[in-house]
């Protein structure tokens, strides 16, 4: 799966005024989280070696939130901010954002 595309006119994701920055959606389904790749973009440019970084990133994230929601430390009847740390990058997640 390569997750390097052009940026939509819409911004998924938390609004921040950090660039380069790739915004998307996850919906979650019991203990899960899928990815809404239609709800995903990106702000700014990716260089080749980021853009793959971040692919192999991503998925390392959605363990991590999913370990979150399986622990009770991310519920979706409640709000929380969590930020986790993979490979050089920063991921923001807000369980009540809709992002």
């Amino acid at each position: 799966m390569t997750m390097i595309q052009a940026s939509t006119p819409h911004q998924w994701g938390l609004k921040r005024s950090i660039t380069p920055r790739f915004g998307a959606r996850l919906i979650l389904q019991g203990s899960r989280l899928d990815f809404l790749w239609d709800r995903s973009g990106f702000i700014g440019n990716f260089s080749e070696e980021q853009g793959q970084r971040l692919n192999d990133a991503f998925p390392e994230f959605i363990k991590q939130l999913e370990n979150q929601v399986s622990v009770g430390k991310l519920d979706a009847r409640q709000q929380r901010c969590v930020n986790l740390q993979h490979a050089g990058f920063i991921c923001e997640a807000d369980t009540l954002g809709s992002h």
